[in-house]
């Protein structure tokens, strides 16, 4: 899982030697090594560095500048089939309780009128790792704990390690094209956008990346940006990776972005079966594409009535929020074709009578009743 169960640490020195271990909320200088698990530091007064060492034991130290970072000590080792050591990066907005100076983040989609960053990267051979941008969203302006969007584009991929999810099609964003995957860590969706060869710097539109992640029914324009992250996923290795420079500017003005149709058709139709008990429910719900082209990647929203609440579901990842229901496709089922169906399945507890759902939206179109 990445950057989860954050410690929040108070600042101080490791007797060890001559490291420094600067904690949370420290301002950075002159070059600051980090050392400590979690330790952060502000540059420019606008940008938190963070050496975030989650998955492994092992010790990694970064040496922060005024305008990026470089690992120079990395003793982790993961195997490519698992989870990455770390996640050092450079943020602006929100992680974890911790935010970046003046932040205007958490800001609603809506009320994005532009959203820009520029990154430069220096690379090195022999290591595995990937040169991971992550963008952060949730339905809720949070600024801690998991959210439950992640963007995360991959400008470098080293050895063999692989995005969360399967391949689901390709984008063309930033003027470039980008093989797009899709899935779900457990904890958050995941949309991921792979460079076919590496990118050392790029400027660009943030709000591009989000417009297209919400175009395929992964978010609506009510959600929240929350952190927008540069840095480095290590499986092995990794000692030399480095971010020269980062910037990033989110602007308000109430303009809400140019929206497109959802891709894969405008048709659909939703059946419910219900079987519904005191104190609990189960529920069957199967999608059908009506329309004339297939549906890559889905998202089915509903309201759900007074008293209920999902507590586990099958072959889709459901959230709730309030009466509010996201049901969005897993790995292997995320296609349906013309004609084709897609079903999953939760069970919930139930306060009251029981009444079934009455209205439905895939991908932000309405379907029929079946």
């Amino acid at each position: 899982m990445k950057r989860r169960l954050r410690a929040l640490v108070a600042a101080g020195l490791l007797v060890n030697g001559s490291i420094v271990a600067v904690a949370l909320g420290g301002s950075a200088s002159a070059d600051t090594l980090i050392c400590e698990q979690y330790g952060s530091t502000v540059i420019g007064n606008r940008y938190v560095v963070q050496n975030n060492r989650w998955g492994t034991s092992a010790q990694q130290c970064i040496n922060v500048t005024g305008t990026g970072f470089e690992i120079t000590t990395q003793n982790g080792s993961n195997p490519t089939n698992g989870a990455p050591t770390a996640y050092p990066s450079v943020f602006f907005g929100c992680h974890y309780t911790n935010c970046s100076p003046g932040t205007n983040l958490p800001i609603q989609v809506s009320q994005i009128s532009s959203a820009t960053s520029s990154i430069s990267y220096r690379y090195v051979s022999g290591a595995t790792y990937n040169a991971s941008y992550d963008i952060w969203l949730d339905p809720s302006p949070k600024t801690d704990g998991v959210n439950q969007m992640e963007i995360m584009i991959w400008l470098n991929r080293q050895g063999s390690i692989q995005p969360i999810g399967s391949p689901v099609g390709t984008a063309t964003l930033a003027g470039r094209t980008w093989e797009v995957w899709r899935g779900s860590n457990g904890s958050n969706n995941v949309i991921s956008y792979v460079a076919p060869s590496p990118i050392s710097s790029l400027n660009f539109s943030v709000l591009d990346f989000i417009a297209d992640v919400r175009n395929r029914g992964a978010i609506t324009n009510s959600w929240y940006l929350t952190s927008i992250q540069a840095g480095f996923e290590p499986w092995q290795g990794g000692v030399g990776l480095a971010v020269t420079s980062f910037s990033a500017t989110v602007n308000g003005g109430g303009t809400t972005p140019p929206t497109t149709p959802p891709p894969g058709g405008t048709g659909c139709a939703v059946t419910y079966t219900a079987n519904a008990w005191s104190g609990g429910f189960t529920a069957d719900v199967q999608i059908r594409n009506t329309g004339t082209s297939p549906v890559n990647g889905w998202t089915l929203a509903y309201t759900l009535p007074a008293g209920q609440q999902v507590t586990n579901a099958w072959n889709a990842t459901v959230n709730q929020s309030g009466a509010a229901v996201t049901a969005r496709n897993v790995g292997y089922n995320g296609t349906i074709a013309p004609g084709g169906t897609a079903s999953f399945g939760y069970q919930g507890t139930l306060s009251g009578a029981y009444a079934s759902p009455s209205a439905f939206t895939l991908n932000g179109v309405a379907c029929s009743r079946a």
